[in-house]
């Protein structure tokens, strides 16, 4: 069994609030992707945390210290893994997929967010856009265990967007099995 830290990016409003695109927000498509995602990780034996427990809750009083009391909590909890849930924007209305994002090249984390994204791909039909090094991320960077900044979709895409807020269930399914099979092989 692992500890499973899920970060469902962003605040309910500012500070900190998401993207937005299409009439969605980001922080309420990633906020009921994680709760599906914990749910399905659960099922398989899996202990997961959400840093967003409910829909309202709110991190901190500032852009830095929500991304502080996230990674603070998944640090004192002791999560095995990290993993920041994200709906990605463009000014590029065509611009599709999933992409990950990781502190440096060559480790767990880069392992793990290649395995999510391939599960993603394989779950939702979106294109796999690669792993992209992102040292300056927060999330990245002060975390303790393996971490990953996943941006799901383009929130700013038709049908990326709409995919995400019809159909969360692909994405937890793409995420969660990204998630075991990365654990087991």
């Amino acid at each position: 069994m692992a500890k499973i830290y899920i970060d469902q990016g962003h605040n309910p409003r500012n500070p900190n609030a998401g993207a937005e695109g299409n009439g969605y927000r980001e922080q309420d498509l990633v906020y009921v992707i994680g709760v599906e995602t914990a749910n399905l990780l659960r099922q398989q034996g899996q202990e997961v945390r959400l840093s967003r427990p409910t829909a309202e809750t709110q991190l901190g009083t500032s852009n830095a210290s929500s991304l502080a009391a996230r990674v603070n909590d998944a640090n004192t909890w002791g999560a095995d893994y990290f993993i920041s849930l994200h709906a990605n924007a463009s000014v590029d209305p065509n611009a599709s997929g999933s992409e990950a994002y990781i502190f440096s090249r060559g480790g767990e984390s880069e392992a793990l967010a290649e395995s999510i994204l391939t599960n993603l791909s394989e779950s939702t039909g979106l294109a796999n856009r690669g792993v992209f090094v992102r040292p300056s991320l927060y999330v990245l960077r002060r975390t303790r265990m393996p971490a990953t900044l996943i941006e799901l979709g383009f929130i700013t895409n038709p049908a990326d967007s709409a995919l995400m807020a019809n159909d969360p269930i692909l994405f937890a399914t793409g995420v969660a099995n990204g998630v075991l099979e990365y654990i087991y092989g």
